[in-house]
């Protein structure tokens, strides 16, 4: 990263604005930079496709909240260490509710006195050549970080009126009765600490609008499974000269990074044992010949909708018989939780079909100290020991999506077209586990895919990877004889 050699004075009321080895600038250089500069090309600005979608979803808040104000924040930057900071990714709900954001820009949905809203975004205006802060500002200054959209691309792009974020204050004073998105920009909750009203009724009511998606979410959705489809390709092609787990992670972020926004949560690459937990990612472990991989990866596309999938290959290219074995009873729970995934079936009815098939094949392997219908009761459930999880979560603009659902809603809830979620059943035998035969002992198996209900069941969104242990050996070798070509 460069240092700043001339100074910044930057925004007084920002104290990221200078870092501690920033120079103030004299004062006729401060003279000399706010003088001479002609009116900067400006880029050619659409609206954002489903803009009619997004309008409807505003329209929807509008009528939930009648008569108060609504804040929404799209977030503001997050500090990695000291002075520096993570990629910006906006709220979620601001995404759902506008389709791209900026940090420190605000979606206000102002009452009118006739009923219903008008929707306002609130975002930086454009570079002012004629103030200093273009270049002392090293959060917002066009030479440090390029430059804004401003508010007549806003405008444009989004379908919704543009004000300078400066005038928030104003307008969030103006109002005593609303529902503000707290925890997300602490200037926000300060602004609108007199602003009283049901809050965490917004962040449910978002959550749960999120249950079902529409037709460009589900679009959205699909072109980040075909993203991942194609990093899971990278990862197969770098396997041979891979060493480590971390090899595996950089072959499937190239594919993210280059064609979304980021990956959509931390890549769990576990080799070997590794693959036993959960949520391993470290990835510093090596990759041999002989052992699995289990990659749990997604892309998140640069509309910010993530995949999650998941695929567990045999490094070498095949599978051993008792890795085989592992993996094919895995594959059978996956099957059986799509086949339950329908339409007025509830959340759960994926899990229980998954689990019943775990578990019986847990006990024809004499793993089980019980029968698999013992197993199965509620007050048993010995065969989590080795399952550890469920077998669904929605999916979305966040890889565990509609989180503040209400409990009723999602986990009791039913199912319904237009639901996005994961089937996702594992198996995982840990190293040191005494009640299982040695030969398996540090197999872990998992094997997700990411599927919309329809009208009559599911489609699966990630059918384009192979899953069936024999696909997987064939798209393997077919993907290295296409390398050696």
């Amino acid at each position: 990263m460069i240092e700043e050699t001339t100074s910044a004075a930057g925004d007084p009321g920002n104290p990221k604005a200078r870092a501690k080895h920033d120079r103030i600038p004299p004062a006729a250089l401060l003279e000399f930079m706010t003088t001479g500069w002609e009116e900067p090309e400006r880029p050619t600005v659409s609206p954002i496709s489903g803009v009619d979608l997004y309008q409807a979803r505003r329209q929807a808040v509008s009528k939930r909240f009648p008569g108060m104000l609504v804040v929404v924040p799209s977030g503001v930057g997050q500090t990695r260490a000291n002075d520096t900071e993570y990629r910006f990714r906006p709220s979620t709900d601001f995404l759902y509710l506008v389709g791209e954001g900026e940090p420190d820009e605000v979606l206000v949905l102002e009452p009118l006195p006739g009923g219903g809203h008008v929707a306002r975004l609130y975002a930086e205006p454009e570079a002012d050549f004629s103030r200093s802060e273009f270049f002392t500002d090293r959060v917002k200054g066009v030479f440090w970080v390029g430059p804004r959209r401003g508010l007549a691309a806003t405008s444009t792009r989004f379908g919704v009126e543009a004000s300078p974020v400066a005038e928030l204050k104003s307008t969030l004073h103006a109002h005593d009765r609303g529902v503000v998105l707290r925890g997300v920009d602490p200037r926000v909750d300060a602004l609108a600490q007199d602003v009283a009203g049901p809050d965490q009724e917004l962040q449910i009511h978002l959550s749960e609008m999120r249950l079902i998606k529409d037709e460009l979410e589900v679009d959205l959705l699909q072109e980040a499974v075909d993203l991942t489809r194609l990093a899971f390709e990278d990862v197969v092609s770098a396997l041979p000269e891979a060493q480590t787990e971390r090899d595996v992670e950089v072959a499937f972020f190239r594919r993210a990074r280059s064609q979304g926004h980021d990956t959509g949560y931390m890549t769990i690459a576990a080799a070997g044992s590794h693959a036993t937990i959960l949520h391993w990612s470290h990835n510093t472990g090596q990759v041999r010949p002989g052992d699995l991989l289990l990659l749990d990866a997604g892309v998140e596309s640069n509309r910010y909708y993530t995949a999650d999938v998941t695929r567990t290959l045999p490094i070498n290219g095949h599978f051993n018989a008792p890795q085989r074995r592992v993996y094919e009873l895995v594959w059978r729970a996956q099957q059986a939780g799509f086949a339950a995934v329908r339409p007025g079936e509830d959340f759960l009815a994926p899990n229980r079909a998954a689990q019943a098939v775990l578990a019986r094949g847990l006990e024809e392997m004499g793993i089980l100290p019980v029968s698999a219908e013992e197993s199965l009761r509620a007050d048993s459930q010995l065969h989590q020991r080795y399952t550890l999880h469920g077998v669904s979560h929605m999916l979305g603009l966040d890889v565990h999506d509609c989180a503040h659902s209400r409990q009723e809603n999602y986990l009791e809830g039913r199912l319904q077209p237009g639901m996005v979620l994961t089937v996702e059943p594992g198996l995982y035998f840990q190293p040191h586990d005494g009640t299982v035969p040695p030969e398996l002992r540090g197999i872990g198996v998992r094997i997700e895919d990411d599927v919309v209900v329809t009208q009559d069941g599911c489609r699966v969104l990630s059918a384009g990877l192979p899953s069936h242990p024999d696909q997987v050996e064939a798209w393997m070798a077919e993907i290295w004889a296409g390398r050696r070509r």
